[in-house]
């Protein structure tokens, strides 16, 4: 680790956006946790930063014991925390809301909003305590923060909940220098976003092809939020493409 690198945790690391948002952080001198269900993927970034301070780590986010692992493992090796992005998500099978098992709603409940809040609160309590005190949280909220996809029920209830989330870290975090904010990604070319590009089910029934944007523009702006001084904060921010359907009526 470099005597004077920022020390970052990214959760969903390994693919799309978290793999986007940590080889930015990485290529701009920050020592990066990586942090996954899957080692393979978090392992594949760090040999892409091709550097000795990306530290892949797994852990389930959804699971209380995981997180505390997590956590104690940054602290032991790192000794404080400066900045949390809170990106691991999963999506549920877009079938009708009367349909959808009570296993996919608890499984994204789990990973997109508990998982939020284990990893904030063990980031909160690090940086509560460290010296100098203070860091930085920022939550990946998604465009279905704010308006729903045909049949996307819990995870746009999740993504509503983040923003909550966001506003409470955001004033309870005050006292302790934490600054929180939150990012609404919508059509970044991922490998889950990929099929936009052929088409996707729209809000009046029929399907369309949707335009995408470069992830890589997703990884920019986290940094640029990142890199603001803690008395500066990015309260939330809406990155999308240009053109995608999201400002209008449909």
């Amino acid at each position: 680790m470099h005597p004077t690198s920022k020390i970052a945790l990214v959760t969903g690391a390994g693919t799309g956006i978290g793999r986007a948002v940590s080889l930015a952080l990485l290529a701009d001198g920050y020592t990066v946790v990586l942090a996954g269900r899957r080692l393979e993927p978090l392992e594949e970034v760090a040999r892409t930063a091709d550097n000795d301070r990306a530290h892949p780590f797994s852990a389930d986010v959804g699971q209380p014991e995981a997180v505390d692992r997590l956590f104690a493992m940054v602290k032991e090796r790192f000794g404080r925390l400066d900045l949390l992005f809170n990106n691991a998500g999963v999506f549920t099978p877009a079938v009708p809301i009367e349909d959808l098992s009570f296993a996919h709603w608890q499984a994204a409940l789990s990973v997109n909003l508990t998982g939020s809040f284990l990893c904030a609160q063990g980031a909160i309590r690090l940086m509560k305590d460290q010296a100098p005190q203070g860091g930085r949280i920022i939550n990946n909220g998604s465009i279905s923060a704010h308006a729903p996809r045909p049949n996307s029920a819990p995870y746009t209830a999740t993504k509503h909940a983040i923003t909550g989330l966001t506003k409470s870290i955001s004033l309870d975090g005050r006292k302790y220098n934490i600054a929180c904010g939150q990012i609404d990604i919508g059509n970044a070319m991922t490998e889950l976003a990929a099929p936009m590009a052929r088409g996707v089910p729209q809000a009046h029934g029929g399907v369309a092809v949707e335009p995408m944007m470069d992830v890589r523009e997703v990884g920019d702006a986290v940094l640029h939020m990142a890199n603001l001084p803690l008395s500066a904060n990015v309260q939330f921010m809406t990155l999308m493409a240009t053109k995608m359907p999201y400002v209008g009526r449909g």
